[in-house]
């Protein structure tokens, strides 16, 4: 069972996917089903999220056909993984880092670009959460329950009255479905890497659930 990026489909000319696909099939003997997008929203977290699941068999299983979990259809929106109680002030950011967003927004706009920050509404859908680069940034939220605006980490100007801020670790934890009760043991940045590069949990245990069917099916 594998998973990738989006982009592997188009990656070369598609010639890295079919290489994969032909050392799975002919060279390992493996009965691999033509690779299907899975979208993490899809199946019941509010996260844009499209990876490439491959799923392969043995040959010696017999197994000759396979059908990827269908939609749950279980609707999600930010909002209903974002923190119950006020979160601490260091997720906020600071007046001089919105302004910094604003201007690194306005200057690509005004080439014609989309890039830049953004803030996501509660009855939205999160970009993908990723490590690295705009990963936090392009899924900031409002959230106006603030009351200690006193800084407690080195920041450039004060803390923005905007009610601007960063996602928590745990809203992100969530956003990839973990549960609650998954112990986040790591530093802030080593969570948000960790759960940047993780998987979207519903959506693998779906798949996973229709491998274990069909392999209880033989």
């Amino acid at each position: 069972f594998l998973e990738n990026v989006k982009g592997l489909r188009n990656h070369d000319k598609g010639k890295t996917l079919t290489t994969i696909l032909n050392v799975l099939r002919e060279d390992l003997g493996y009965y691999v089903p033509e690779p299907q997008v899975i979208n993490a929203k899809e199946f019941g977290v509010p996260q844009n999220r499209e990876r490439i699941f491959i799923v392969g068999f043995r040959s010696d299983l017999g197994i000759t056909d396979f059908k990827y979990p269908e939609p749950t259809n279980k609707n999600a929106v930010l909002g209903d993984i974002l923190e119950e109680n006020e979160v601490s002030v260091k997720y906020y950011l600071s007046t001089t880092y919105v302004q910094t967003l604003k201007n690194h927004r306005a200057r690509h706009e005004s080439k014609g670009n989309g890039f830049g920050y953004e803030i996501i509404p509660k009855s939205g859908i999160a970009n993908a959460v990723v490590c690295g680069g705009m990963g936090r940034e392009r899924n900031l939220v409002f959230d106006d329950r603030l009351t200690n605006f006193k800084p407690i980490t080195n920041i450039s100007g004060e803390v923005n009255r905007e009610g601007i801020r960063k996602m928590t670790p745990r809203e992100w934890a969530r956003l990839q479905g973990f549960p609650d009760n998954f112990k986040i043991i790591v530093s802030d940045a080593q969570a948000y890497k960790q759960f940047g590069n993780s998987v979207a949990v519903p959506a693998i245990q779906a798949t996973a659930e229709k491998i274990i069917e069909k392999l209880n099916c033989k």
